[in-house]
């Protein structure tokens, strides 16, 4: 054989490229997950591919539990559970509100001491059931936005028969009647009267009822004479009728005039007055 150098086999130039596809694939593998490495260490994210099948995404949860990386499931869980806390702790808060506002009012209450005209009320209120029954009296209170005034509603049939009783009974004994007006309440009309006893120095206020329809009150001028021209205003300005008033006719409005002004749904006849 000549020192010539021999020429490769057809098996050896196989054997050769072979190897170096080989090596080719290999650097671009390396080359690939370097590439992945350093985009994954820089923080970025991959869109995930629409068509990856389910196994794919089980595979990944399955890396992911094992790598300790928080999953999808994991973070709806969070987010319910944040829910669900921020929710109890807003129904917490607002119990402890009505707590609080629960316990000031009772505080409140509490330290109002009762009023000083308080027995006053009671013997009244006392006096008259004895007399007339627990019924003729509707209401009873102490006013403590006007003076303390020991307050009573009495049943409209019995107020004559009760206004006498005020004033001729020794221990009550209302023998002057300061003031007398009418009010209207759109579902209903009250006649207030406030009487005062000479003998006991002694204040009360008693209410009326009566209905807007058809509005009448028992006429008190034979028990106290003053009451006279106060109910003949009421009835002028608001159409309450008292009943057995000996002159029941208007007081400061014209006779002619059509209406009573202060009622709550009186319409003027003539607009232009």
């Amino acid at each position: 054989m000549s020192e010539e150098k021999r020429k490769p086999t057809p098996e050896e130039k196989a054997a050769a490229v072979a190897e170096a596809k080989a090596k080719a694939a290999a650097a671009a593998k390396a080359k690939a997950a370097a590439a992945a490495k350093a985009k994954l260490e820089s923080g970025a994210t991959t869109t995930e591919n629409p068509a990856q099948s389910i196994q794919e995404k089980n595979t990944q949860a399955s890396e992911d539990v094992t790598t300790g990386l928080p999953t999808e499931a994991d973070t709806d869980a969070k987010a319910k559970a944040a829910e669900k806390a921020k929710a109890v702790a807003k129904a917490k808060a607002a119990a402890a509100a009505a707590a609080k506002a629960k316990t000031s009012e009772e505080t409140v209450a509490a330290e109002v001491p009762p009023s000083k005209n308080q027995p006053y009320l009671d013997r009244f209120v006392q006096i008259i059931t004895e007399r007339f029954g627990k019924e003729s009296i509707e209401e009873s209170y102490v006013n403590t936005l006007s003076k303390e005034v020991p307050t009573m509603t009495i049943k409209n049939q019995l107020w004559h028969d009760i206004a006498l009783f005020l004033k001729q009974e020794p221990s009550l004994q209302f023998d002057y009647l300061s003031n007398l007006h009418g009010v209207d309440y759109e579902d209903r009309m009250e006649v207030y009267y406030h009487l005062y006893s000479y003998a006991h120095q002694q204040s009360l206020a008693i209410k009326v009822k009566t209905t807007r329809e058809a509005p009448s009150v028992a006429s008190v001028v034979d028990v106290w004479r003053g009451a006279d021209w106060n109910e003949r205003e009421t009835y002028d300005l608001l159409g309450i009728h008292f009943i057995g008033h000996p002159n029941l006719v208007r007081i400061m409005m014209p006779d002619e005039w059509i209406g009573h002004p202060l009622r709550k749904d009186y319409e003027p006849f003539d607009e232009g007055v």
